[in-house]
């Protein structure tokens, strides 16, 4: 994993997250989830993230998203689901007449996981840092 630096800031974070279909409705096919990956990357870009991984399932989709310091991550995860929702609904009919958007009006659930992930287990990092020496 590379470490990325800032102006005033070297960083590594990551953060895995899922993504449920509203009512958990199976809704997307394998060109729907291509379409969903290309425009999560985007997203991704404008934000100074990059999405490092990607796969998704008929009800759901995981991301792993590396990203900068200066990017909260739930105008990241806001700006993620409510861009792709709109756009996927506007490429794909089959999508606005599924029966999740008919009835809802919205694609994704308003639930979320989110999960930081990389560097050492909390274990270890708080060994790390009681066996620093205090000036007293």
């Amino acid at each position: 994993m590379t470490i990325r630096t800032g102006r005033h800031c070297v960083f590594m974070l990551h953060a895995h997250l899922i993504f449920i279909t509203k009512y958990r409705g199976e809704v997307f096919n394998e060109v729907a989830l291509q379409r969903l990956e290309a425009i999560f990357k985007e997203i991704c870009r404008a934000f100074e993230a990059e999405l490092t991984e990607f796969n998704g399932e008929r009800d759901h989709v995981h991301l792993l998203i590396n990203y900068p310091p200066k990017v909260q991550l739930s105008k990241l995860i806001n700006s993620l689901k409510g861009v792709s929702s709109r756009k996927l609904k506007q490429e794909f009919v089959y999508l606005r007449e599924h029966w999740i958007c008919k009835k809802s009006g919205s694609l994704w659930s308003p639930s979320y996981f989110a999960g930081s992930v990389g560097g050492a287990p909390l274990s270890v990092l708080k060994q790390y840092i009681e066996q620093q020496d205090r000036l007293l």
